[in-house]
């Protein structure tokens, strides 16, 4: 059973609490997925992530999502909402500060790659404060946003919010040679249509079984972390 800290009340978050168990905090963004994907993609795929470490770990708590992130190399496409890296930081630090005061372990599972360089800073003054938080990256191999690989997933998950009549092939280059444009212009620099890659070989066989995978990565680092068979003091007090 997948529980969610904001479906609970303060004495079962205490009591599961003392425990000993992981919050599991997905952070995506909202921003520009091509013309057939929806802005909540990289959440969604956050949230997924979570919601399967959870089934597979009765120790992990899910908290809501953070839907906003570091997305400004997607300004000029309607209904991108980017907070910047700096708001970005400072939010990770305050949330975590605030959450380790009742959860011994966090782990942040980030959905989206232009978070990755706020939250790492987050993370390393949380760890130099001694707060046992995580972070976990979703890595894949395949296109770059928008493609073939987040397109699969976001029909596996929710192929209703997928609009397949209207995903077309977008810049195609290697990162390599196109980097310095991205750099400078941001997406709309190389590719009018929002899209890196090429979304219309997209399944949702193909996304079920990339999704799965990602999860099993996400389970493994967690076991390294955190070993399962761990115990507050509380519960070997008790025994």
């Amino acid at each position: 059973m997948v529980e969610h800290v904001s479906d609970l009340a303060w004495p079962e978050v205490g009591a599961r609490a003392e425990k000993g168990v992981i919050l599991a905090v997905p952070v995506g963004s909202t921003e520009q997925h091509g013309p057939h994907l929806p802005l909540s993609t990289d959440t969604d795929i956050a949230v997924e992530m979570c919601r399967r470490l959870a089934a597979r770990r009765p120790d992990v708590l899910v908290a809501p999502a953070i839907p906003y992130g570091s997305s400004g190399e997607h300004a000029g496409f309607p209904g991108t909402l980017s907070i910047g890296q700096a708001a970005l930081e400072l939010l990770i630090v305050e949330l975590c500060r605030s959450a380790t005061d009742t959860f011994d372990r966090i782990v942040l599972v980030n959905g989206h790659g232009g978070n990755a360089e706020p939250l790492q800073r987050a993370v390393r003054l949380l760890r130099e404060e001694s707060r046992d938080v995580r972070l976990w990256v979703t890595r894949y191999h395949g296109d770059l946003h928008a493609g073939r690989s987040e397109t699969g997933m976001q029909l596996a998950l929710d192929p209703l919010r997928v609009r397949p009549e209207l995903a077309e092939p977008g810049d195609q280059r290697p990162i390599s040679e196109i980097f310095p444009l991205l750099a400078a212009g941001g997406v709309r620099a190389v590719s009018p249509n929002g899209v890196l890659g090429d979304p219309t070989p997209a399944t949702p066989e193909e996304g079920a079984r990339l999704l799965a995978e990602l999860a099993r990565h996400l389970e493994n680092d967690s076991r390294s972390w955190w070993p399962v068979e761990q115990q507050s003091d509380t519960d070997r007090a008790g025994q």
